[in-house]
């Protein structure tokens, strides 16, 4: 599946991810992984996409 394909379940304003959508506020992914960088979050800055990917250029 290519960027092309907006998930509207899925919104994202990550423009340098490689699953960013182009020209959408959506990520092009069927499916995320949240994770945690902390031992216990209580925030949500504590939180992070897992399938964030740097693109590419």
């Amino acid at each position: 599946m290519g960027t092309e394909f907006a998930n509207k379940h899925i919104g994202c304003t990550v423009h340098n991810c490689e699953h960013h959508c182009c020209g959408e506020e959506y990520c092009s992914l069927d499916k995320i992984e949240v994770g945690t960088h902390e031992a216990d979050p209580t925030k949500c800055q504590c939180t992070d996409c897992l399938s964030f990917k740097l693109k590419k250029g």
